[in-house]
């Protein structure tokens, strides 16, 4: 079957499976597949879904790719990554729809405040003394927040794989990591970058927002296998979600409702006020600057968000590329186009009556002024200064 044929399943066809588990990580992006949940919309399509908390993305990947999990809120460039065979054992991936936009921040302790370093430039002052080693964390090799990071330090002229030591640390456990001086900066999702900002042990150096406004983040993933053998499963789950993005994007009461549902210890377990703050866009640094910011987290925004983008896959390989995690260019395009799920996405958007893009690439201006269109992915990806050797 090509991936990218219309799934043969009709609209109105119930769901091959209709027992289904979902995985999730304990962040506040998991949102709009909780509230699928919550709102009983997986029920409305015909699903009868458990959602699993998972410890760590690394058990996200193992879970899906055994087949104990059907499908997850997954990082980007995890299902990229697992793809191409350069995160893991090599499987065949699907990305059925985009889960959220922006909403990730990357944090610097205390410490590094109070010797100077608020930003990237005076970052790299401090870091061109030498003084010490200094340690940052992501939550993926090859996923969304380690490209955050990577792409950040490297705007501010700092390599990442030269001048920092990188580690991994799951989500939900970044604070606590920072509290005892293992790292001296993070990127990870909320609502872990304001809790640190509310235990007082780091400020947010950066949103992700500012790096690439509406930049892709988490997508629902499963196994190409899957939607071979479940199309119209596929196509519930995705319709079931989208509902729920429009839902929670709908209005700020429902935003709220959400921080409220989300907070719950058998989801991202921990406090409303913390999760609801950045929910609503209203974001505090930490060391006096506080805004509205119009690009917050978002799960719908008329479709935009929830349409699997090729440019937005072909991105997060380049990076790849950049970075040595691909030993050689791919052709990003067609790679792109039997990850992401546009057939299965279609038919989830004409259930939902979701609006769809004029085309299935967009562009972007990033942090350090480039643009990226995806119509030259080798030459982009070959052209930064700061990249693997």
């Amino acid at each position: 079957m090509n991936p990218n044929q219309r799934a043969t399943a009709g609209i109105g066809e119930a769901p091959e499976k209709s027992k289904v588990t979902i995985g999730f990580i304990a962040l506040t992006d998991c949102a709009s597949v909780v509230m699928a949940h919550e709102l009983g919309l997986f029920k409305k399509y015909g699903l009868d879904v458990t959602l699993l908390k998972q410890p760590s993305w690394a058990a996200i990947r193992d879970r899906v790719t055994l087949g104990e999990l059907d499908a997850a809120h997954m990082l980007y460039g995890l299902v990229y990554g697992v793809h191409l065979g350069i995160g893991g054992p090599r499987q065949e991936m699907a990305a059925l729809m985009g889960l959220n936009h922006n909403g990730q921040a990357i944090v610097l302790s205390n410490q590094l405040r109070e010797q100077g370093a608020v930003d990237g430039p005076s970052l790299k002052k401090l870091l061109d003394r030498k003084e010490r080693s200094y340690t940052f964390a992501q939550t993926f090799p090859t996923g969304t927040h380690a490209m955050w990071l990577f792409y950040w330090l490297a705007a501010a002229g700092i390599d990442p794989l030269r001048d920092v030591k990188i580690i991994t640390v799951p989500p939900p456990q970044m604070v606590a990591n920072m509290r005892v001086g293992a790292m001296d900066g993070f990127c990870v999702g909320e609502p872990w970058n304001y809790r640190a900002i509310m235990d007082k042990i780091g400020f947010t150096a950066n949103t992700t927002q500012d790096l690439w406004k509406d930049h892709p983040e988490k997508t629902l993933g499963c196994t190409a296998e899957f939607t071979q053998k479940y199309p119209n499963t596929a196509r519930a789950m995705t319709a079931a979600i989208i509902d729920a993005g429009r839902w929670i994007d709908s209005s700020l009461v429902n935003r709220q409702k959400t921080a409220e549902v989300v907070s719950d210890k058998s989801y991202v377990n921990c406090d409303k006020d913390v999760i609801v703050a950045r929910m609503l866009g209203r974001y505090d640094n930490g060391i006096g600057k506080s805004w509205d910011d119009p690009n917050y987290m978002k799960f719908y925004n008329d479709g935009y968000v929830t349409f699997p983008f090729l440019s937005d896959g072909m991105w997060f390989m380049t990076q790849h590329r950049r970075w040595g995690l691909l030993k050689e260019d791919v052709d990003y395009l067609s790679v792109a186009n039997k990850v992401n799920r546009i057939d299965i996405y279609k038919d989830a958007a004409a259930a939902t009556k979701t609006n769809l893009p004029q085309s299935p690439m967009r562009a972007a201006r990033l942090i350090d002024g480039v643009v990226w269109d995806g119509k030259d992915p080798k030459k982009y990806a070959g052209s930064f200064k700061i990249k693997v050797a």
